[in-house]
């Protein structure tokens, strides 16, 4: 069980990845203003573990979710910004890597689709992706790079649409298009 105290909020003066930013345009002649984030777009992946019969999750700490429950952690797909030089697939396959410990052939992962998230004030770009993984491709224990507090969640087939509706579980909107997504296929 992690422990979360001594918290404190502040102004952010400056940030690797958040930039606050006012945009003032005229509509049908009207002046108009609105605040923006300008944020890193970014990748995530869907993943199936064939032996298991199961979705691999990540269970993240999310700051600003504990400010809502006081719990913080959210099931979420593998994901990761896009701020390297690499192709939108590479960076999720070490993304993948990174957060659960499987090392996937590149040419196993299939695109899905791209959407805009956080629409309201960011309009962040997110590419989705699938891949199937199995225990011969586990090469570590996962849990992601530089303290993040990930853990790695085998959600069964068989729990996946009631979880998908359990409101009692934070999870991203990108996770239910994913699920949904998968569902809605007949080749699975």
């Amino acid at each position: 069980m992690h422990k979360i105290e001594d918290i404190r909020l502040e102004p952010c003066k400056k940030s690797s990845f958040v930039k606050l930013e006012r945009m003032s345009y005229l509509q049908d002649g009207i002046e108009k203003s609105w605040d923006i984030a300008q944020v890193h777009d970014s990748v995530a992946i869907l993943l199936y573990h064939v032996q298991k019969e199961a979705f691999v999750l990540v269970r993240q700490f999310r700051p600003p979710v504990y400010l809502k429950n006081r719990d913080g952690f959210t099931f979420e797909l593998c994901a990761g910004i896009v701020d390297k030089d690499k192709t939108l697939k590479e960076i999720a396959k070490e993304e993948v890597y990174e957060e659960c410990g499987y090392e996937i052939p590149l040419d196993s992962i299939e695109k899905i689709t791209s959407y805009y998230t956080s629409v309201g004030f960011a309009g962040a770009r997110q590419t989705l992706y699938y891949a199937k993984v199995d225990e011969s491709l586990k090469v570590h224990e996962g849990g992601g790079v530089d303290a993040e507090m990930i853990e790695i969640a085998y959600l069964p087939l068989g729990e996946a649409k009631t979880f998908l509706l359990d409101e009692n579980k934070a999870k991203t909107p990108g996770l239910m298009f994913a699920f949904m997504w998968f569902f809605s296929r007949r080749d699975f």
